[in-house]
């Protein structure tokens, strides 16, 4: 089982495919204009592709706007952020469940990456399987409750469906219920210290409700970056 960069026509052709499975569209083909500002990873088994993620790093922040997060917030709050910023997107693993190896070295080949280009934070839209936000209730409480990110760094709002969820979600009734209601890459990057916006996005083409995602690189907890960094070498 290998982590490596996707390289040439064939190798995209099955990325794309992949893609396509995990994030089935409404209307249109899976690819966009960021996919050419993007370096590709693929996590392989003898020739079966079993996770994949794209990354963009952007000397700083003001580069984030021409990232895919801002295509649904307004990321000019961190405009003046003066280290690079790796936007990590489209993550996504085979079906019928991936043994924790593969997301191993996913998370290994990402954490090389931010560190060669010395990223000092890494972001991402992070998404909840359908779009109504009621189904999500549990979760977005939690994220209210604990992990909404600092005023002075938060996207505003831009997209034309929003979710203020704070407002909405109400109180946290169990916080392991609730923890279990997040998606798997959300609580990958909460356990990194990470933090979210404010507002949720409603993605009707995609089906999905996210959130916008924060590491900053330099909080991620001593042990967890030293496993990190112990898989990628």
């Amino acid at each position: 089982m290998v982590a490596r960069l996707a390289r040439g026509r064939a190798d995209m052709a099955r990325v794309m495919a992949f893609r396509s499975a995990a994030f089935p569209r409404r209307a249109g083909r899976e690819g966009d204009a960021q996919d050419a500002l993007s370096a590709h990873v693929v996590v392989e088994s003898d020739g079966v592709l079993l996770a994949y993620f794209r990354v963009m790093l952007f000397g700083w922040g003001a580069g984030l706007a021409q990232g895919y997060a801002a295509r649904f917030y307004d990321v000019a709050p961190l405009a003046g952020y003066a280290r690079p910023i790796a936007e990590m997107g489209r993550f996504c693993v085979a079906s019928g469940g991936v043994h924790p190896d593969v997301l191993r070295l996913a998370w290994g080949a990402m954490t090389r990456i931010v560190d060669e280009g010395q990223a000092g934070l890494l972001v991402g839209c992070t998404s909840f399987r359908g779009a109504e936000w009621q189904a999500h209730r549990a979760g977005l409480a939690l994220l209210a409750a604990e992990f909404v990110g600092p005023a002075e760094h938060l996207p505003r709002q831009r997209a034309a469906e929003v979710v203020d969820y704070p407002a909405l979600a109400g109180p946290v009734a169990d916080r392991r219920t609730s923890l279990a209601a997040l998606p798997p890459l959300l609580r990958t990057y909460l356990g990194m210290g990470g933090w979210v916006s404010d507002h949720a996005v409603v993605d009707r083409e995609l089906d999905t409700l996210h959130v916008f995602t924060c590491v900053e690189v330099d909080r991620v907890p001593p042990a967890r970056a030293a496993s990190l960094r112990a898989v990628a070498g």
